[in-house]
């Protein structure tokens, strides 16, 4: 699992949510460059096996509100299809801005009742807090061990956050995302 988003080849190694206590983790940026250095620093620490994460996305927020999400470097785009990794940590983070996505289309049910939580402060953190128009973040979900290790890594972050994940929530996001696979990859093909 070199990969900080490969969600699958955690869970076949046995990393399922049971077995962990996770957390999200959010690091704020006032500008790209600082937050692509800090996830290069993710990536390498990830690669030499100094920690692992179940999935980390890098987010840019342009002064109009728009967001684009980034995954490993690879620009996926803000109204662009988000794999399963991305959707499960945008979902974490910030549910409405999972409906902007090929992903959310798919599971429109369930973030209704994920934003409402996100609303009251009990999922994910405030977005305009920390992604601010004009500015980046990296978000990532890790087993609560790491985080000392992900909280060294990023150094040039301008705030962090850490919440910890309600398994259901992790459970329901993962499974609706799984579902709603076949879906999108028609939405992709098409």
């Amino acid at each position: 699992c070199k990969a900080p988003t490969d969600t699958a080849c955690h869970h076949e190694k046995g990393m399922k949510m049971a077995d962990q206590n996770l957390d999200l983790y959010v690091a704020s940026y006032s500008d790209a460059a600082s937050a692509s250095d800090d996830f290069q620093t993710l990536k390498d620490a990830q690669a030499a096996d100094e920690l692992v994460v179940v999935g980390a996305v890098v987010m840019s927020r342009d002064a109009d509100g728009d967001v684009s999400v980034k995954e490993s470097g690879g620009d996926v785009g803000g109204g662009a299809m988000v794999g399963g990794g991305i959707g499960l940590v945008v979902g974490l983070f910030a549910p409405p801005l999972l409906l902007s996505t090929a992903v959310g289309a798919g599971i429109g049910a369930l973030i209704g009742d994920l934003t409402k939580k996100h609303e009251e402060k009990q999922l994910g953190v405030d977005v305009d807090e920390y992604l601010p128009p004009g500015s980046s973040a990296i978000v990532v979900v890790l087993d609560d061990q790491y985080l000392d290790r992900v909280d060294k890594a990023l150094t040039k972050a301008d705030k962090k956050v850490n919440k910890a994940i309600d398994s259901g929530d992790y459970d329901k996001i993962n499974k609706a995302i799984a579902d709603a696979g076949d879906n999108v990859s028609g939405a992709i093909e098409s």
